[in-house]
């Protein structure tokens, strides 16, 4: 940042210039928003901890006497904010989930991939004192701050700054290794991992750590490893996510008081307008809040659940609950209209249920950014097909290493038409695998190791789900929580018609089922959207194409 623009923006904003002071707030709130947003992990507490930080910093601004110790003197107020808000928190608090994984955040927003990738995720697994530190040091390396301001925000010497900034650069390191093994396939750390709950922790980062030092598969690195710091060099801040909230409270002052007291309305706007980056505008009301509403030409709210929603374990199906056949689009007066037509969740259909004949759609070829065969493992992978034809997706569900809620992948940027043809590969997920330990298990995991999860309304996958498509589409892996890993390759209708057609017979659990109904009636996917969204795992469940 220019320290002489700033310089002279502060300087006005402190004589009493509303606009330098929405500026000022406006140009500030991204680097505080990324340093509260790392050391706290993306916890719900992000939004109190950044508002409080900027209030603080406009309230006191006449009190700062060199405008050039600004960035130092903000910095360290969020620094005390955030030891304050650990200070304040409970037992039970300190059990939170974070709302808003950080690093899943930091890998989507700059597109990190490789080892930038890597020390992102591991950030995970630093204890709270680490990554608060890890929260300036990261700034530093990227050019946002001094060594001489991380000092100061922390509140010692420079060189005890070096001393403590190495010691968490040593457990960052054990960190990245932690997350490269568990990328990897090691059968003896995926047993040591069968009752790991998926919450990084120190306990875990100690048995990891332990267990990887003892390991020639996990210790193997083929790959140079980067230095953390030559990767982050240079690297941008985390912008604001469009699902930023942020809001305003005056300690007590009206709407009136606030403006009157040197709050604009821009001002406001500046600090608000992250949380309705898309579309949404705002409104202060009486009682002195910012309040979101939607303005008069946003389309009305729908029940739709998103990627993220969270549901209940499952448990085993009920044997006493009967199949039944896919349901048929509901009769309509006149032709269906594309996208007017989603998947609804049904249940599987009787192992022995021949499938309806497959219609036949033109193959004119299709594109893959992923070549012949794409293997999606890690939250933020993705490929994109052109062209005319048939494509499979391939689902690998792995429970035994990490249970829990599953979030789908989406199909984003679409160009044409996209249908959800058929369903195959000889099973569902929830199908009861044969010879299964302690009676009961499923490609959805087992009572020893957890479940899988999909959220409220989510059409239950099969090992093998095919689409057809008439233009162009991105799929992405959106995982977090469940492991799961997605192979995706462009197929033909002999292929899907083949496949659908082996069942029980050749030892498979079920024959497959067609969807396709031949016309634009036939079901669009879930979780698919025209749009490109800074983060696919937003895209609604139920999306109009």
């Amino acid at each position: 940042m220019d320290s002489q623009h700033w310089r002279a923006v502060i300087t006005a904003a402190q004589s009493g210039d509303r606009q330098a002071l929405d500026e000022l707030v406006a140009g500030w709130l991204p680097l505080v928003y990324n340093i509260v947003g790392r050391a706290l992990n993306g916890h719900a507490d992000v939004d109190d901890v950044v508002q409080e930080t900027m209030l603080r910093a406009v309230g006191n601004l006449g009190s700062l006497r060199d405008p050039d110790s600004f960035r130092s003197w903000l910095v360290a107020i969020a620094m005390r904010q955030i030891r304050d808000r650990a200070r304040r928190r409970t037992a039970d608090r300190l059990q939170e989930a974070p709302a808003a994984d950080f690093a899943e955040l930091t890998v989507l927003r700059l597109q990190l991939e490789g080892q930038r990738r890597e020390v992102a995720e591991a950030v995970r697994w630093l204890d709270d004192e680490d990554r608060q530190l890890l929260s300036l040091w990261w700034l530093e390396v990227a050019g946002e701050l001094t060594r001489r301001e991380l000092a100061d925000a922390v509140g010692i010497t420079r060189q005890h700054a070096a001393v403590r900034v190495q010691r968490m650069k040593e457990r960052l390191e054990t960190s990245r290794g932690i997350v490269r093994a568990l990328d990897g396939a090691c059968p003896d750390l995926r047993e040591l991992t069968g009752r790991w709950d998926g919450r990084p922790d120190s306990v875990w980062r100690k048995r990891l750590a332990r267990h990887i030092r003892g390991c020639g598969y996990c210790g193997d690195t083929r790959e140079s490893v980067v230095p953390a710091e030559r990767l982050l060099v240079g690297i941008a801040l985390v912008p604001l996510p469009a699902g930023f909230t942020l809001s305003l409270a005056f300690g007590g002052k009206t709407a009136a008081a606030a403006t009157s007291a040197g709050w604009s309305a821009k001002l406001l706007g500046a600090l608000t307008k992250p949380a309705v980056a898309m579309t949404a505008g705002a409104t202060i009301v009486a009682g002195g809040a910012y309040v979101v509403t939607q303005p008069p030409d946003a389309p009305p709210p729908r029940a739709a659940v998103t990627p993220t929603a969270t549901a209940t374990t499952p448990g085993p199906p009920s044997p006493s609950a009967p199949p039944s056949a896919e349901p048929s689009p509901s009769p309509s007066t006149k032709a269906d209209l594309y996208g007017t037509v989603v998947d609804a969740v049904d249940r599987a259909p009787a192992p022995d249920a021949r499938p309806a004949a497959l219609p036949r759609r033109p193959e004119s070829g299709l594109t893959s950014t992923g070549g012949p065969k794409a293997v999606m493992q890690h939250r933020g992978d993705s490929v994109t097909f052109t062209g005319q034809g048939y494509v499979l997706v391939r689902w690998q569900i792995s429970p035994k290493s990490r249970p829990g809620a599953l979030v789908m992948p989406s199909w984003t940027g679409l160009k044409g038409k996209l249908f959800h043809v058929a369903s195959g590969g000889w099973r569902r997920m929830d199908d009861p695998l044969p010879g299964a330990p302690n009676g009961y298990a499923t490609g959805m995991g087992g009572p020893d190791i957890g479940w899988a999860v999909l959220p409220p309304g989510t059409q239950q996958m099969w090992q093998n789900e095919y689409f057809y498509l008439d233009g162009t589409v991105t799929l992405t892996q959106n995982e977090r929580g469940c492991d799961y890993g997605l192979a995706v390759f462009p197929s033909s209708w002999e292929a899907v018609d083949k496949d659908i057609n082996e069942g029980p017979d050749q030892g498979a659990i079920r024959y497959g089922l067609v969807r396709d109904t031949g016309t634009d009636s036939a079901p669009v996917p879930q979780y698919v959207t025209r749009a490109t969204p800074a983060d696919p795992a937003t895209v609604p469940q139920r999306s109009r194409v």
